[in-house]
């Protein structure tokens, strides 16, 4: 699908029940070759149909699918929730096979994508934000795609630039608004900014049972895994197999490496499962005042209020406490150490991604929904609103 156009299809919104997430993709040859999916199926061949006429026009195409009640032979989702999918065309010199380069060996880098704007002409163009440069001045942060204009004024080239380079910081993909001179306070322009980020990482400190399972669980939700701990006897590869990396070190040191080498972020997991104030006390010092996703500790109540009790005589604020999540995980009634793996990720995923962590069923309103923590900041708030 390399050498000649292809149709893109991209979600840039979503609303109620929606099947997929805001940056799902279909690709659409003009051979009639498809990979990806934008609806898990409800509304593909519809989405085929416009990804044939816009290979065809080449103008690019916002179309928004919801529920057809009234209609049982109209397209729509039958899960009751709305996308809203743009479909541009896409062509060998457009810049986007650097930005699926980068993607493959790791690297951070956005593309926003404008849907609206007063200047008919403008919708489409697309601005490269690389995560590397995320550091730079803001006029050397981005460059626009190679087949495209420079996204217009500078003043709108400034502000979606920061914009994405805000989401990348923490991993998410959104639309935002500005004016069409880049003002937060004017609209009259819309872009979608879809990011690619290196995985999360999930930092385990203490190499005990529970971390073996912890782990592989992690691993398996693609997180990149780390342990660490002190004792080399237990800190061995072959204990496990599923860690990206086993590193011999006192964890709150190695934290403190990590965190000057640049290599914690936003996004970053960290649990501590020695539950021994030796390593937990100076270890939960430090990760409690990084601006990570999450940090809990393991251990008995007990052991929790005696931990409170240390940490606050080391200096932690009630603040920085709050943020503390022990005993860590959710009551699943987990006995083993893989259940035990399966309740402190559930309680992961409901801290980044704003659940309950009750069962579906004793909830109401959208079963998906948008992230109310990391994974939300940098997108606007009107548009979290309607997801």
């Amino acid at each position: 699908m390399q050498d000649s156009p292809v149709a893109l299809a991209t979600v840039v919104g979503t609303s109620g029940s929606a099947p997929r997430q805001a940056g799902a993709t279909m690709v659409v040859a003009g051979d009639g070759r498809i990979a990806g999916s934008v609806s898990g199926g409800c509304v593909e061949a519809a989405v085929v149909d416009l990804a044939e006429a816009t290979l065809a026009s080449g103008e690019p195409t916002l179309r928004t699918f919801g529920f057809a009640a009234d209609d049982l032979f109209d397209v729509g989702l039958t899960c009751g929730g709305r996308i809203e999918v743009l479909v541009q065309r896409v062509g060998p010199d457009d810049g986007l096979a650097d930005v699926a380069a980068r993607v493959a060996t790791g690297g951070a880098v956005a593309v926003v994508t404008v849907l609206e704007h007063p200047d008919r002409r403008r919708v489409g163009e697309r601005l490269v934000v690389d995560g590397a440069t995320l550091d730079a001045a803001p006029a050397e942060a981005a460059r626009p795609d190679a087949a495209t204009p420079a996204s217009g004024a500078t003043g709108l080239r400034r502000a979606l630039q920061e914009r994405a380079q805000a989401m990348l910081a923490s991993g998410a993909t959104g639309v935002v608004h500005c004016g069409p001179d880049g003002s937060p306070l004017a609209s009259g322009v819309r872009a979608f900014v879809q990011t690619w980020t290196p995985p999360p990482r999930l930092v385990v400190l203490g190499a005990v049972d529970f971390a073996r399972a912890l782990a592989g669980a992690g691993r398996f939700l693609g997180y990149d895994v780390t342990v660490c701990d002190a004792r080399p006897a237990f800190t061995t590869a072959d204990r496990f197999p599923d860690a990206h990396r086993v590193v011999v070190d006192w964890p709150h040191r190695y934290l403190d490496a990590e965190v000057a080498a640049g290599r914690i972020d936003a996004r970053t997991v960290v649990c501590v499962l020695t539950h021994d104030a030796r390593f937990d006390v100076p270890t939960l010092t430090r990760a409690l005042r990084l601006p990570v996703a999450y940090v809990g500790a393991m251990g008995s109540r007990r052991t929790h209020r005696e931990r409170l009790e240390q940490l606050r005589a080391a200096g932690l604020t009630s603040e920085e406490l709050e943020r503390l999540h022990s005993p860590l995980g959710l009551d699943l009634g987990a006995r083993t150490p893989e259940e035990t793996a399966i309740s402190i990720l559930a309680e992961v995923v409901a801290v980044r991604r704003g659940g309950t962590g009750r069962g579906l069923g004793d909830t109401d309103g959208p079963i998906h929904r948008r992230s109310g923590s990391a994974g939300g900041r940098g997108v606007d708030d009107a548009y979290l609103s309607r997801t």
